[in-house]
């Protein structure tokens, strides 16, 4: 029986995190599974700027991976809002229940720290993604736009 359990990453956690990420990557050459410190430094900052970095686990094996931004408005009385990003899951877990815990986690974590919402952006190509988040709720309501900069890393 496979056990199936959320927790925050640790840096520990780098080197699966990394492989995942770039495995569900549209832009996989932006992600370099060899640089396991950037990871790694990139858990703490996100730890450390009060968001969370989730991990999913099955048989103590790291297979999917999201992170969640807290967000200071000026809107909602300067309420939170939680941003979900980078929701991803190894191939070989999809469509067993991987990305509906981790969103769950997600949201216990929004709710535990008082935001407001909670939002996520994805893909227009990643139509199999937009229905999942539907079943869980989630409404499409905004066109969102991107830019490149070019110091960005």
């Amino acid at each position: 029986m496979t056990t199936l359990h959320v927790r925050p990453a640790t840096e520990e956690d780098a080197p699966a995190v990394a492989r995942i990420l770039a495995a569900g990557s549209r832009t996989p050459e932006a992600e370099d599974v060899e640089r396991v410190d950037d990871y790694a430094a990139a858990i703490a900052r996100v730890h450390a700027a009060g968001g969370e970095v989730l991990v999913a686990c099955a048989n103590d094996e790291v297979v999917g991976v999201c992170q969640v931004l807290l967000l200071p408005h000026v809107q909602h009385r300067g309420g939170l809002c939680a941003e979900v990003e980078s929701v991803h899951v190894r191939e070989d877990w999809r469509r067993r229940g991987v990305g509906r815990a981790l969103t769950g986690a997600a949201e216990s974590f929004a709710v535990a720290h008082g935001c407001y919402r909670v939002q996520l952006t994805s893909h227009e190509s990643r139509a199999g993604a937009h229905l999942f988040y539907a079943s869980l709720g989630y409404e499409p309501s905004h066109v969102g736009f991107k830019k490149p900069l070019s110091h960005g890393a």
